[in-house]
């Protein structure tokens, strides 16, 4: 069974930085893109930014330079750094894999920025 689980989550002020990690099992992570998204209070589920197999990333315009997918296949984790963070970067951000046609997500993690 796949299972993500994120963290490193929490509040900051705005202008600071988190790094998020995601921790992944029950696949061979090395072989899989793994993509962020997130979900502000209200609104919908939104992606990030992705990071392919090879370590391609991609990012959703709001980024703006500010965030920075990576990953680690020896220790099957990916992370995301965020750097410049605003009030409007509150949400629950979640790491997902497809997975046999199946998107797979893990619980999220809070992050809260102040103003």
């Amino acid at each position: 069974q796949v299972y993500l689980v994120e963290s490193g989550g929490g509040l900051v002020q705005a202008g600071g930085s988190l790094r998020l990690s995601c921790a992944a099992s029950g696949i061979n992570f090395r072989l899989y893109a793994i993509s962020w998204h997130r979900q502000a209070q209200g609104r919908e589920r939104e992606l990030v930014g992705q990071i392919t197999s090879d370590g391609a990333t991609t990012y959703a315009d709001f980024v703006k330079g500010r965030f920075t997918i990576s990953r680690n296949n020896i220790r099957n984790m990916s992370f995301l750094q965020m750097n410049s963070l605003e009030p409007e970067d509150t949400a629950v951000y979640y790491c997902s894999v497809t997975f046999r046609q199946s998107p797979r997500w893990g619980r999220g993690t809070q992050v809260t920025v102040s103003s």
